[in-house]
């Protein structure tokens, strides 16, 4: 999808979107358009949406998830404070690990980095473990590879046996963006 900078190069972050608070489709929708008109940053690709049963803490509402694409000129730092202004956007508030939200933006993997620090860790540690982040990274990219686990996104997810059970939907309609020819 074009953004403003339509000649984004440099990097590929894949991003997982989720929300289980208000009107979740509509939110999502409106996060990926927001993402995909920020400067240096093209929108490659988007995964449908996914109706999944909350993880870590189960005693709320079910998520609506998906995974995209985002080819960026931003460099690691700059797009993962850029995803977290757009949680702050969209509401996000960070009150208990794993609680409600209106919008939730993960940085599952950006190009083939590979780092931990006490402020972000890429590739995501959940992606190998995560069923409702594996089917729609599947969907979009099957055959990117986890830097750190040499194995590709389909290899994980066959692999990954009996998991909370995920939903496909639909593909979300945002008609005021183009999606990226095809190169």
């Amino acid at each position: 999808m074009k953004g403003p900078d339509a000649e984004a190069t440099g990097h590929v972050a894949t991003v997982g979107a989720g929300s289980n608070v208000g009107d979740r489709a509509d939110t999502i929708r409106q996060a990926i358009r927001w993402l995909a008109t920020r400067p240096g940053c093209l929108l490659m690709g988007c995964s449908s949406l996914y109706e999944t049963e909350p993880f870590g803490k189960t005693d709320q509402g079910r998520f609506l998830n998906c995974v995209l694409q985002v080819e960026t000129s931003r460099e690691l730092q700059d797009f993962h404070h850029l995803l977290q202004e757009g949680e702050a956007v969209f509401g996000r508030i960070r009150a208990e690990r794993w609680g409600p939200r209106s919008l939730d933006l993960d940085l599952l993997f950006f190009d083939d980095t590979v780092r931990s620090d006490p402020e972000l860790t890429v590739p995501h540690p959940g992606v190998p473990h995560r069923r409702f982040v594996l089917e729609p990274l599947c969907e979009v990219a099957p055959d990117l590879v986890h830097p750190s686990l040499g194995e590709t996104a389909r290899t994980l997810l066959d692999r990954l046996g009996e998991s909370p059970r995920v939903v496909r939907l639909r593909r979300l309609p945002i008609p005021e963006l183009r999606w990226r020819d095809p190169e």
